[in-house]
């Protein structure tokens, strides 16, 4: 079950590989991705002394937060992937073109897991292509709907 999903990132970029990290985080965090107060269309994934970071990933805290507990709505959540995995995706990363990007956040045996993908920026004309299969879709689906609906007069 998807909590937060990044549309944009099927759009803006073409996607290679696809990985699945945990997150560290904050007790009021985990209260206001439950509550859905959560925004990753701006996040990306940063890689540092080998670790992985999860960037722009916006948690809105909730009002009934505990007093002596000061949030931050734009922290830094460092993401959790076995050793291997994050050296592959740092050679990967240092070539040119490619980027993490999250995908989304979903639940997984209780605890909050994100998807991560290993991504190439599409060119302008590529995104273009994109939206004109995207509206062929919609007016071919429109047109199947008119034909059945209208059925066979007889």
């Amino acid at each position: 079950m998807a909590i937060a999903e990044n549309k944009k990132a099927r759009f803006n970029y073409t996607l290679e590989e696809q990985y699945e990290a945990g997150m560290v985080l904050e007790g009021w965090e985990v209260k206001a991705i439950r509550a859905g107060q959560v925004q990753l269309t701006d996040g990306y994934v940063v890689i540092k002394g080998g670790e992985l970071f999860l960037i722009g990933c916006r948690i809105n805290p909730l009002r009934e937060a505990s007093t002596h507990v000061h949030p931050q709505a734009d922290r830094t959540k460092k993401l959790l992937m076995k050793g291997d995995e994050i050296r592959r995706l740092i050679g990967k990363v240092e070539q040119k073109g490619y980027t993490l990007v999250p995908l989304n956040l979903h639940y997984k045996g209780g605890r909050v897991k994100a998807d991560i993908a290993l991504a190439k920026g599409k060119d302008t004309h590529d995104k273009r292509e994109t939206e004109k299969k995207r509206d062929w879709e919609r007016e071919k689906g429109r047109l199947m709907r008119t034909k059945v609906s209208s059925g066979p007069k007889s």
